[in-house]
C-alpha cells in the first residue's frame, strides 16, 4: 500500500453492522509512501497506524482533502 498526505484511507468495519471509518493520512512515516501513516480521523481521533487487509486508499484529486480540513 502506498498513500500521500492528504489521501483518505478507508476502513471496512471488522464486524456486521459496524460502520465504515475513514481518516485522512496526515504524516507519511514510511519510505517511498510506504506505512506506517499518521492519520485523523473524522471524530479528530488521531494515531500512528500500519492499515490492514480491510484498509484501502481513496486516490485521486475528488478525494484529496487538507488534514486540517481546509
Amino acid at each position: 500500500m502506498r498513500a500521500q498526505v492528504g489521501e483518505v484511507l478507508r476502513f471496512a468495519g471488522r464486524r456486521v453492522g459496524m460502520a465504515e471509518q475513514r481518516a485522512v493520512v496526515t504524516v507519511v512515516l514510511g519510505s517511498d509512501g510506504q506505512p506506517p501513516y499518521r492519520v485523523q480521523y473524522e471524530d479528530g481521533r488521531q494515531t500512528e497506524i500500519f492499515p490492514g487487509p480491510g484498509c484501502c486508499v481513496e486516490t485521486g484529486e475528488a478525494h484529496r482533502v487538507s488534514p486540517r480540513g481546509d
